[in-house]
């Protein structure tokens, strides 16, 4: 009877499928072994404060336009619910060029025109942060950016900001997920493409963003220096340039082999900056083109990595920390006020914070995930936010929009780079004084791959029966941070941190001391797990 009953759930799929090559391979899985079938159809992607993201493919465990089409009506639905002028304020739609991305975007226009709201569709494939900065721009209720990020080439995700242009966090995702459970994915209500509600933007949305690039400049009067890049076939490229342009610093050195966006992301098997190798071509690049510095944007705009040169005429990745304290460092220098706020994540370096004591400036520590730094700044309304960052490669350099921007974060790095020329010293030697100011802090991070509901478990456990010591130190304090699921252990000044991702069946650890590499003691905690 089970089996009966998913084949016959499974031929409605197929028939509802509107794009061919979903539907032959769901008829090639009702063809299949039934195993096979039953586990496609046994559970069905969750929906979470991180949106959708999956490999593309057949199903209700798979990213495909019937799903993203109950995901569009389950939003369109709370957003109606919510606010009573949701209809009249919109959703404003954006995608990169990930498989099927513009299809995704285009079937949400649809669905949410056929709840009777405006749907607002950015024109091309652009950064994250273009359309994460039009939110507000537009006064829209909600965003949707239709994009996988730095995941592998067969993913592909649904992204959702609420009208403050920020990322979804509890209980909105919670509620969202109910209002998508009230709908069968093969028989959401679609408008005609013409409809009169979805309203199809122009090159207006960039060029907005754009004009407010020069007003990063805190020192337009320094000349640019060499700067190597890569798009790492995503979606930034052509922004960047243009920001470049726009505040008048001299157009990058790029990879031209990853420039153009290609969702095979053929020269890289990981697109994302933090991956071993993946920078490889940017660094040949920096060499050949004598750079000062070297900077890669995720698929879709809204990390970045960083490497700068060596002495011995190599290059050396910076960690998102050391990118963190860089930028940090710039802007504490370059603004005034004990009005002022930076925000960082549990589990990045705690250097931001003596920085900020040391500036006389407000610093928060929130939750692992740029999404709470976002929430951070709108819950201070009385202070001027100036930076936040996450050691992830998540950076915001400025007020707007209310998330981790990489086409931004680069300019700036750039100033910070043609800055530390003009006056005569390295990037690395600012690192350095850093670490004179307020010690040498060495990070460290590994994980784990876990089953994640064994994950959560073996922290939970953790939590409940801390160590005493951990590689012959002793534990000299532990704490608990339930909503991040973050358990904190300290080794006199030593810093450990565990946690299970949120996103991938592992669990992260991460370490930090002053003056000594603490990955001796994370290979010891993990052994605890």
């Amino acid at each position: 009877m089970v089996d009966e009953q998913v084949l016959a759930r499974a031929a409605a799929w197929r028939d509802a499928e509107p794009d061919e090559d979903i539907r032959a391979e769901l008829t090639e899985l009702i063809a299949g072994p039934i195993d096979t079938l039953v586990a496609r159809f046994a559970d069905r992607l969750q929906f979470g404060t991180a949106g959708l993201r999956g490999p593309v493919g057949a199903g209700p465990l798979r990213m495909n336009r019937l799903v993203v089409r109950q995901a569009a009506a389950g939003l369109a639905r709370y957003v109606v619910a919510t606010w009573p002028d949701a209809a009249e304020r919109g959703i404003i739609i954006g995608f990169d060029a990930r498989r099927k991305s513009d299809n995704f975007a285009l079937d949400t226009a649809r669905v949410v025109a056929a709840a009777g709201v405006r749907a607002l569709l950015l024109p091309t494939p652009l950064p994250t942060p273009v359309l994460a900065w039009n939110i507000t721009e537009h006064n829209a209720i909600a965003g949707v950016v239709v994009t996988a990020s730095h995941n592998p080439a067969v993913d592909n995700g649904y992204k959702v900001y609420l009208g403050d242009g920020a990322q979804i966090v509890s209980p909105h995702d919670a509620a969202i997920a109910a209002c998508i459970d009230l709908f069968d994915p093969c028989t959401v209500e679609l408008a005609a493409i013409d409809h009169p509600l979805i309203e199809r933007l122009d090159g207006s949305a960039e060029a907005r963003y754009l004009a407010a690039i020069p007003s990063l400049r805190f020192r337009p009067d320094v000349d640019g220096v060499g700067v190597a890049y890569t798009a790492m076939h995503g979606v930034g490229g052509a922004t960047l340039l243009r920001a470049f342009e726009q505040a008048r610093l001299p157009r990058p050195f790029v990879v031209a082999a990853q420039q153009q966006p290609d969702p095979a992301f053929p020269t890289v098997a990981f697109p994302n900056p933090e991956e071993h190798g993946a920078m490889d071509l940017l660094l040949e690049q920096a060499h050949e083109s004598h750079a000062l510095l070297a900077l890669a944007n995720d698929p879709d705009a809204d990390r970045l990595g960083a490497a700068i040169p060596t002495l011995d005429g190599g290059w050396r990745r910076l960690t998102g920390d050391e990118l963190g304290w860089l930028l940090g460092d710039h802007i504490l220098r370059h603004t005034s006020g004990d009005d002022r706020l930076v925000v960082t994540t549990l589990v990045s370096s705690s250097l931001l914070g003596r920085m900020a004591a040391a500036a006389g400036v407000q610093f928060r520590e929130t939750y692992t995930g740029f999404k709470w730094i976002g929430r951070t700044v709108l819950d201070h309304p009385e202070l001027r936010f100036v930076f936040g960052y996450e050691q992830a490669l998540g950076y915001l350099v400025c007020q707007r929009p209310m998330d981790k921007d990489g086409i931004t974060a680069a300019v700036m790095m750039a100033e910070v780079a043609a800055l530390a020329a003009h006056e005569g010293v390295t990037l690395q030697q600012r690192l350095d004084a850093l670490a004179d100011q307020f010690g040498r802090h060495v990070t460290a991070e590994r994980s784990l791959r876990i089953d994640p509901i064994q994950a959560a478990r073996n922290v939970a456990a953790l939590r409940d029966r801390p160590p005493t010591e951990v590689a012959g130190l002793a534990v000299t304090n532990v704490e608990w941070f339930d909503e991040a699921g973050l358990l904190r252990i300290w080794l006199n000044d030593i810093r450990l941190q565990v946690r299970p991702s949120g996103t991938e069946p592992k669990v992260k650890l991460y370490g930090e001391a002053i003056g000594t590499d603490p990955d001796l003691y994370l290979a010891a905690l993990a052994e605890l797990l």
